[in-house]
């Protein structure tokens, strides 16, 4: 391959190194240089941008004095600054990588290299290379990163084992695709999450990760909590339908206990009452995992083939026909129930049996409702498949 290009004179780059930065003026003008010296060892054109995150430590002189390109993003946040930085590479491919010096940037190449072999995302593996003493806490090592990793990989359907990596790599041409909004820390979650959903395809290489150089600016408890908040809120078959079926699971044994006798005679009614909360709530919430899943597959573009098969196959007036059936055999029961009762020895059964209508009535009120929201987050989604109206033809 040819010698590359000083930076200034590359019109296209192969490869953009995005490096955000805050307070690394220790470190951030010997990433630069490793980057620059990997760039132009394996010829490889690229340009080197780092965002300055409001420094006060006269990082940005650094980085521009070792030859970066440096934008300035006063809002502060690892996803803020990595969005300006994508905002203005030019290069086909985006390397991603920190200013603590943590990363061997002399392995740059390996990433291209599998970016151009076909991969659409290539992440580096700290837990499958080498991780130097002191780099990585304890906690880090072996509770924090592979219990969200496994979460991520769970949820998601990845197979990656590091999740949290910093050092990774994608094509630029998948940044409006990926349509990142997370502004911290969580955007390495997000990117995978996205990826994930888009159908790309991620590979993971074995890296090197060493101590860094000057503070780490990662706050365990609330950037983990938004690395789980983030993977919650984009599975809500994790977050809504599994433990909304795990509630009907049980509300069905609670009301055979409860409807048998099996509870004892003192907590057949306690049982019920547990039972038919349970029964409302995991409805609900699968109810709610229904139109999340929707709004992504209709107004997000994720793929979902068991959603968009069952959609096919189930109309609008057969969630319709089945939610009033049991909402009128709720209701039905309950006014028998009501009917009959007489306040004397059959007064224990005929609450049983009201406990039982009744909640048969509420989650058939919901199925009914709740197919009617359904039908109005596919509102938009016909209209763009009919396309816009034509001219209006008058005679």
């Amino acid at each position: 391959m040819p010698s590359a290009l000083p930076e200034t004179e590359v019109a296209e780059p192969l490869v953009s190194v995005v490096i955000p930065c805050l307070n690394e003026a220790g470190s951030v003008g010997d990433c630069v240089r490793d980057a620059r010296h990997a760039l132009d060892g394996s010829g490889i054109s690229g340009e080197i941008i780092v965002v300055d995150n409001g420094s006060s430590d006269g990082s940005a002189a650094v980085a521009a004095g070792a030859g970066a390109r440096v934008i300035q993003e006063p809002r502060r946040g690892y996803g803020n600054a990595y969005a300006a930085g994508f905002g203005e590479a030019r290069g086909r491919f985006i390397l991603m990588a920190d200013a603590d010096k943590s990363y061997d940037l002399a392995e740059i190449p390996r990433f291209v290299d599998q970016l151009q072999a076909g991969a659409d995302v290539v992440i580096g593996s700290r837990l499958n290379g080498r991780i130097h003493d002191g780099a990585m806490p304890w906690l880090h090592r072996h509770v924090g990163n592979p219990l969200l990793t496994g979460a991520l990989n769970l949820f998601c359907g990845t197979r990656v084992s590091d999740a949290h990596c910093g050092m990774r790599a994608f094509r630029r041409e998948d940044l409006a695709r990926l349509d990142l909004q997370a502004t911290g820390m969580e955007l390495a979650s997000e990117q995978l999450i996205r990826s994930s959903k888009l159908g790309l395809e991620i590979r993971e290489i074995p890296i090197a990760y060493m101590p860094r150089t000057g503070s780490s600016k990662l706050s365990p408890l609330p950037d983990g909590w938004r690395h789980l908040r983030l993977l919650l809120v984009h599975s809500p078959t994790w977050l809504f339908i599994v433990p909304g079926a795990g509630l009907l699971v049980l509300a069905a044994i609670a009301g055979t206990l409860g409807l048998t006798g099996a509870a004892g005679r003192d907590g057949e009614q306690p049982a019920l009452v547990i039972a038919s909360m349970l029964a409302i709530v995991g409805s609900q919430l699968v109810q709610f995992g229904v139109f999340a899943r929707s709004y992504a597959v209709w107004h997000l573009g994720e793929r979902d083939r068991l959603f968009e098969g069952i959609r096919n196959r189930i109309s609008l007036e057969a969630v319709l026909a089945t939610g009033a059936a049991v909402a009128l055999a709720g209701m039905a029961a309950t006014t028998v129930t009501v009917i009959r009762w007489d306040g004397g020895m059959g007064a224990l059964l005929e609450r049983r049996l009201a406990i039982a209508s009744l909640t048969l009535a509420v989650i058939g009120v919901q199925i009914i409702f709740g197919a009617f929201l359904l039908s109005v987050l596919g509102l938009r989604r016909r209209r763009s498949e009919v396309g816009p109206p034509g001219p209006r033809v008058t005679r």
